[in-house]
């Protein structure tokens, strides 16, 4: 089944995302950014991902409407401190690792996870390869040996491949998929990712959910403020939200929402191409691109219900 494959990759939401209307929130709108903190109502400067516009013929305007991806209401406090207090740290991120950014987004591409999952990299160790910790995690995305070793890094008292960037990143990326085929939310997948899944399991049990939100009060709060960093660092960069802030049950409300406006505007597409061919214009009923859209959002909705 298409959906369980895209589980073991975990790459099912950002799919339903990317192929539907993947939205796009500009990085200098007020609000977001390195000079300005988050505002929970801050006006969103959107527009359609390429293949849905090339795909039904709309234009930017048609997108003005879109669901937009929100920042959870319990998050923006948390937020809009962190990126005030880390505004400078993260800029000079910004400008000084453009090629770790690449190198990581190659990474991710080729394992079918979410580029934004870099900016865990962030979190973990601002992109220091020989960054060390108290309890002896190093490099770049903090591996214990133990767990290294499982995930085929050679860590000896000579040469230590936590340090090594690609070979660390390729690493991380086969753990983050892991963590996702177990949890399927890639909020409990940062915590874990902190905490291990021991502890993020046994905050499910105690608190009766599966929603970070819910029972974030049952991990210790330093893994609480790990998930919100990711957040927040992912705010300061992009702007906006994507599958990688959401939680599964927030996940699936967003994706409802992005199929029923794609359908929507498939059908006034249909009936803009009607009134085309009533009046002997340019277009035909049931023309090759919307054929082609409608099949891509039946596609979706099977694998959604599967």
């Amino acid at each position: 089944m298409l959906k369980r494959k895209l589980l073991r990759s975990g790459l099912f939401g950002n799919v339903l995302l990317l192929i539907v209307a993947v939205i796009n929130t500009a990085s200098t709108q007020p609000g977001f950014g390195a000079d300005h903190a988050i505002n929970d109502s801050a006006m969103h400067c959107l527009h359609f991902d390429p293949v849905l516009l090339q795909l039904s013929g709309n234009t930017e305007m048609d997108a003005l409407n879109a669901p937009v991806i929100s920042l959870n209401k319990q998050a923006v406090k948390f937020v809009d401190a962190y990126i005030a207090e880390n505004s400078s740290m993260l800029q000079q991120i910004k400008e000084k690792n453009p090629r770790y950014f690449d190198i990581m987004d190659s990474v991710f591409t080729r394992y079918k996870l979410p580029i934004q999952l870099k900016y865990l990299a962030i979190v973990e160790s601002e992109l220091k390869t020989k960054a060390v910790s108290c309890v002896g995690a190093v490099g770049v995305w903090q591996f214990m040996p133990e767990t290294a070793r499982i995930f085929s890094l050679r860590v000896t008292t000579k040469y230590d491949e936590r340090t090594h960037f690609y070979k660390s990143t390729v690493a991380a990326a086969r753990y983050l998929r892991d963590l996702h085929t177990l949890f399927d939310d890639w909020l409990l997948v940062m915590a874990a990712y902190n905490v291990g899944p021991g502890p993020v399991y046994a905050a499910i049990k105690k608190s009766g959910s599966r929603n970070f939100w819910k029972l974030q009060y049952f991990l210790p709060a330093e893994t609480r403020d790990h998930v919100k960093k990711f957040i927040g660092t992912h705010y300061y960069f992009e702007g906006r939200g994507s599958v990688t802030t959401l939680t599964k049950e927030e996940r699936k409300t967003y994706t409802k929402l992005m199929l029923a406006f794609v359908e929507k505007q498939n059908m006034l597409l249909k009936e803009n191409n009607d009134a085309r061919t009533a009046a002997n214009i340019n277009g035909q009923p049931g023309n090759e691109k919307e054929i082609v859209l409608a099949a891509r959002i039946g596609e979706l909705k099977r694998n959604e219900q599967e």
